[in-house]
């Protein structure tokens, strides 16, 4: 699922505001979101956020606010924290887990607050000098103290491309080695130092599918929290059909697939799976089936 406008507040501008994780984090009209593992708390359809006071030992930050102007936090919570033990394990999801069931706005909380909760575990430590760093910006960046430096999150852009044949007529898609056969995707991969966004989509189509292209065309993006990617959608032609081929490593096999597969594939109904509502991965291939 993509998101276009923003449908939270960040609120970056209370970010600097001197003590404001302690003054919201001891007042009663905030709503928290509880990470933990890459996952939060998912009911009826609907990301569960809790109180303050309901959580224990945690990292915190800042995520924004409703429309409404209520305040969000995110805390940040190990395995071992006994306040959320009582939640059933099967309402931890990752956004994976959560398919399309979650709103727009509750999807776009969760991928902030797995993002935010990923970078403030992984990033304690200065790169530049190996000593421990401080939380400042209520979460937003962290500060080292025996080099100067300042560090913030951090995120990878990826393109992610459907290849459809010259006549527009069959989509291309490719089997991961990881997905053992059992799905077909469109093709991704990141942006490598010096490339362009369109530099990067022909090198990797041409590398994972033997295919040179004719046309990019940029669709829509989606950030992804698995670790920290930009996910940057483009729909691409080949100049060649014949020419696609698996690199044999990353993508062990390639096809090519009609309008009325892609129909049955998105149904459930073969002949191949195809990735989850959740992705940019079926945007792109609802985007293109739809296109006609």
């Amino acid at each position: 699922m993509t998101i276009g406008r923003a449908l939270l507040d960040r609120a970056a501008h209370l970010r600097d505001e001197p003590g404001i994780l302690d003054a919201l984090r001891s007042s009663d009209d905030v709503e928290v979101v509880v990470v933990r593992e890459g996952r939060a708390r998912v009911e009826d359809g609907a990301l569960v956020t809790t109180a303050p006071s309901a959580v224990g030992d945690a990292q915190w930050a800042l995520l924004g606010r409703r429309a409404s102007g209520t305040p969000l936090l995110l805390a940040v919570v190990d395995t071992s924290t006994e306040s959320m033990d009582a939640a059933p394990a099967e309402t931890w999801l990752g956004l994976r887990e959560t398919g399309g069931m979650l709103n727009e706005l509750d999807t776009e909380l969760l991928v902030e607050a797995v993002t935010l909760a990923g970078w403030l575990s992984d990033a304690r430590f200065c790169p530049t000098c190996g000593a421990a760093m401080q939380v400042r910006q209520s979460g937003w960046s962290r500060w080292c103290e025996d080099c100067g430096r300042e560090h913030f999150p951090r995120t990878d852009p990826a393109v992610i491309v459907a290849v459809q044949s010259e006549d527009g007529e069959r989509l291309l898609l490719g089997a991961n080695a990881q997905w053992k056969g059992r799905m077909y995707s469109t093709f991704a991969g990141f942006v490598e130092a010096g490339e362009s966004l369109e530099t990067t989509v022909h090198r990797e189509i041409e590398e994972e599918a033997g295919v040179r292209l004719t046309e990019v065309r940029y669709i829509s993006s989606q950030a992804w929290p698995y670790p920290r990617s930009l996910m940057l959608g483009f729909r691409a032609t080949a100049g060649t059909d014949r020419s696609a081929r698996p690199d044999g490593e990353e993508i062990v096999d390639v096809r090519w697939f009609t309008r009325d597969e892609i129909r049955s594939a998105l149904a459930g109904d073969g002949p191949v799976g195809l990735p989850g509502p959740a992705s940019i991965a079926r945007a792109l291939i609802v985007d293109w089936f739809e296109s006609k």
